[in-house]
């Protein structure tokens, strides 16, 4: 088997895991069946997928029966870094740090402070923060070195332009009151001990199977939630309360939110979506006044 034909079956087989374990963690089956039609279509694919990629990019990649932007983007990380974000979350072996590192001029003490900062895990995650002014606001980063960043993920990814795919506003992703009710889902449930686990190899000498995931379609979304497994977390004490929750499109798109207990201000004690706390704030007030007598509402 060429070097080439081998590459397709790797990819074919890493999606065909990825199916596996959304099905064996309680996804929804159409997810499942997605990334196994994807792999069917790799497998029979008999050109290599490195020159569709290199050739038009994940243009390219999307002529393939049954993949769109999402399953394409999980093809294009494959090819370039040799790493699959969302497979390694699924298995517990996801190490963000390293994959920002295969972006030039990320070096290890930057990863770390994006990923604790801006809690990405993803290059197409790093992407978007790039792009929304997000990284700049990043310790040891500012508006030139996230040019220079952004500068390099449009060469590392293939593009031919900085950004190719339309990013998503805050109001074309899930609304806050969905996020929120899926973070609530997943606390109560893990809470119970009603979810399965996995063994993250991350911050785990024992090697324990302790972390818990939620797969869950609500308002046409498919999320997936877990907690915030980083050191940042484990440092203040807050894996128990720190929740990353990854959201998907009908086309497989990822992005995600991580949502925390606010230690101050008018929502001090409530569990409010980083980045969009404006509209937390709203969802909350909101909330209050539709109660009788004004009372808060739970968090």
């Amino acid at each position: 088997m060429s070097n080439t034909v081998s590459e397709n079956q790797l990819v074919a087989e890493q999606l065909r895991e990825f199916a596996g374990l959304l099905q064996a963690q309680g996804a929804n089956p159409f997810r499942v069946a997605a990334y196994r039609k994807a792999a069917d279509a790799v497998q029979r694919c008999e050109q290599p997928l490195r020159e569709m990629f290199d050739r038009d990019g994940r243009d390219g990649l999307q002529r393939l029966p049954g993949i769109g932007p999402g399953i394409a983007g999980a093809i294009a990380e494959i090819l370039i870094t040799g790493r699959w974000s969302q497979l390694e979350r699924l298995r517990g072996s996801v190490e963000p740090e390293t994959l920002l590192q295969s972006v030039p001029g990320i070096g290890p003490g930057l990863a770390r402070v994006i990923h604790e900062t801006l809690h990405v895990d993803t290059l197409e995650a790093l992407e978007i923060a790039a792009n929304d002014g997000r990284l700049e606001s990043v310790p040891g980063v500012g508006p030139r070195r996230a040019q220079m960043i952004r500068a390099a993920l449009a060469a590392l990814l293939g593009r031919r332009a900085a950004v190719t795919r339309r990013r998503r506003t805050a109001a074309e992703e899930p609304s806050v009151a969905t996020l929120l009710a899926v973070d609530r889902e997943y606390r109560e449930r893990a809470e119970a001990g009603a979810l399965p686990t996995i063994a993250p190899r991350r911050f785990n000498p024992t090697g324990a199977s302790w972390l818990p995931v939620l797969h869950a379609t609500r308002d046409g979304w498919h999320f997936t939630a877990l907690y915030s497994n980083t050191a940042q977390a484990h440092r203040l004490a807050r894996t128990r309360d720190w929740v990353v929750v990854y959201f998907y499109d009908k086309d497989h798109v990822e992005g995600q939110h991580t949502i925390v207990t606010e230690s101050r201000g008018m929502l001090g004690g409530k569990r409010v979506v980083r980045g969009r706390e404006t509209e937390c704030r709203e969802h909350y007030l909101a909330a209050r006044e539709a109660v009788p007598g004004g009372q808060a509402v739970g968090k």
